[in-house]
Formats: structure tokens, C-alpha cells, sequence
């Protein structure tokens, strides 16, 4: 029995969480999945996992075991990279995860030419605001709107965003249109929930940093959200130029206070930190750093 498919098979049974996972990832059947872990401690003499009718468990030999051989296979694939890149074709699934609104708006209009470009590729992408373990959840590469990727990971910045206080005309009229950060405590708030300060929200003005402390009346973990609302007149946003450039450019939103300006973040393609990166990740952060040299969203605005 070849060694490193016995470990792949032992390691992707522990990643899924269960036989019938670790078959489905494969592409093998379970039986064949559980002869290769059966044949792996017959062959070490200690037993890996524990097997309930409910649940799978490593044992610490189990436990020291794992993490040998993903750091092994991890190995194997960075060497098969090596030959790749030496053909110059990369090859492979790449496992993509991004924010929600950015993925649908600036990078679903992109994988098509990627693709187009690197035929052996496959693209696997996942959209969510919620910030991934890379290494745990086995993504190869992220797009992180942060000015802080993170210190265990290694990433290219991309291209940056600006932070835009806005409301529609409609709110305004009705509402009146706040001039100082201080007035924004009596106004209809539409937040984001994910936003790094919470309710209070900070601008750098003509008399330096200020701070307010807002009282959202509607909170949403994906700015498309609040942007919808902020259009149909429901109230004032801090949105990113990605998503609201558009509306600024066609009067349907409004920038406020535009002498008090909000941070700029930046936008980087990470991904775990690893000596040599595989030829098709970087075929994939060298695409987007390309096609992002000039954003679309800064031309809009």
C-alpha cells in the first residue's frame, strides 16, 4: 500500500470529520478510505482514531500523527508545484474565499478570463464578510479588505478603498443634511455590523480626528444591505467606494460632510504562509493585482 495515500486518505477522514466525507473528497469509495486508515495502524501498531456510531476522535498518537502528515503532504504538493512551475502551466483546483459584496461586484466580472487564460485551473470561490482561517478551513488565498491581513499570513495589496458617508437626496430633504460628525447622533443610522469600531464611528476633519458615537436603527453584516436601504431613503451610511461609487457618480447617493473624511483600507490577496507558493496561486494574485491597477470603482467616483 503506497504510504502517502494511507496518510491522505488518514488526514482527510480527520479534515471531514467522517469516512463518508473523506470518500466523497477523495473520489474512492468509503471502504477503501477505511482500509487505508485500518492498514495504516495495523502497519504503526497504535491506534489513530476513536470510533463511535456518532462521532470520530483522534487519540494523541492520533493527534501527533495528523499534524506529521499534513506538514508531509504539504511537502508533496509544494515539490509537484516546483515541477508545475518549471512547465510553466499551472494546474489544480484553487480554493478562493472573499467579502460578500466585493466577490459579487469587482471579482465575480473577473474568473472568466482568469479561466480563459489558465484552462487546467479550477476555480472553487466562497463569499462571506465572516473572516476565514485559512489553514483550518484549507482556502489557498483570500481577498481581505483590512489594513492588517494578519501576521500569520503573507499577501500582495491589491489596491485600497475609501470610506464614504452618504445618504440619498430623498433622506436629506426630509431629514436635513448633518454638516459636523456630531449631528449624526440624531440621525437615522443604517450600520454595519462587522465595522471594527463598532458604534462609533471616526473622521479626520479640519480640526483633526473626531469621534461620534451613533444609535443605528437597523444593523447588517453585508453592505449591499445597507446600501439598498440607504437608497430607498431609509437613512446614512459609511460604505466603502466599491459599493456606493457608482450611486455618488449618478446623484443617487450623496457624499456628506466631505471635510471630515473617514480611513482608507486596503484590499490584499493573502494566503497562508508558505516557502514556495504554488504556481497557480500566484498566477491567480498576479491576475488581480493586474486587473486591479486601476479600480473601477475610483473611476466611477
Amino acid at each position: 500500500m503506497d504510504r502517502f495515500q494511507e496518510m491522505a486518505s488518514f488526514v482527510t477522514v480527520v479534515d471531514a470529520g467522517s469516512f463518508v466525507g473523506a470518500a466523497e473528497a477523495l473520489g474512492l469509495s468509503k471502504a477503501a478510505v477505511s482500509r487505508h486508515v485500518a492498514e495504516l495502524e495495523q502497519r504503526l501498531g497504535v491506534r489513530l482514531l476513536q470510533r463511535t456510531t456518532r462521532r470520530l476522535s483522534l487519540t494523541a498518537e492520533g493527534e501527533q500523527f495528523h499534524a506529521r502528515c499534513k506538514d508531509l503532504l504539504a511537502t508533496l504538493d509544494e515539490a509537484e508545484a516546483e515541477v508545475t512551475a518549471r512547465r510553466g502551466e499551472p494546474v489544480g483546483r484553487i480554493k478562493v474565499n472573499a467579502p460578500l459584496s466585493f466577490g459579487v461586484l469587482h471579482l465575480a466580472p473577473l474568473w472568466g478570463r482568469f479561466i480563459e487564460r489558465n484552462p487546467k485551473v479550477v476555480l472553487e470561490i466562497t463569499l462571506s464578510d465572516r473572516i476565514v482561517d485559512l489553514v483550518e478551513e484549507g482556502y489557498d488565498l483570500a481577498v481581505r479588505i483590512a489594513n492588517m491581513p494578519g501576521s500569520n499570513l503573507v499577501g500582495r495589496r491589491l489596491a485600497e478603498t475609501r470610506m464614504v458617508l452618504c445618504a440619498a437626496p430623498e433622506y436629506l430633504a426630509r431629514h436635513g443634511t448633518p454638516t459636523r460628525p456630531a449631528e449624526l447622533a440624531a440621525h437615522r443610522i443604517l450600520a454595519y455590523s462587522y465595522w471594527s469600531t463598532g458604534d462609533e464611528w471616526r473622521f479626520t476633519g479640519p480640526e483633526g480626528p473626531v469621534s461620534v458615537r451613533i444609535r443605528p436603527l437597523l444593523y447588517a453584516n453585508n453592505g449591499d444591505t445597507c446600501r439598498a436601504a440607504a437608497l430607498d431613503g431609509q437613512g446614512v451610511i459609511l460604505q466603502p467606494d466599491f459599493i456606493v461609487g457608482e450611486d455618488l457618480r449618478a446623484g443617487r447617493l450623496v457624499e456628506l460632510m466631505p471635510a471630515y473624511r473617514s480611513i482608507r483600507i486596503g484590499i490584499h490577496a493573502v494566503y497562508p504562509s508558505r516557502k514556495h507558493l504554488p504556481l497557480k496561486v500566484r498566477r491567480l494574485v498576479d491576475f488581480l493585482a493586474e486587473a486591479f491597477a486601476e479600480p473601477p470603482w475610483q473611476r466611477a467616483a
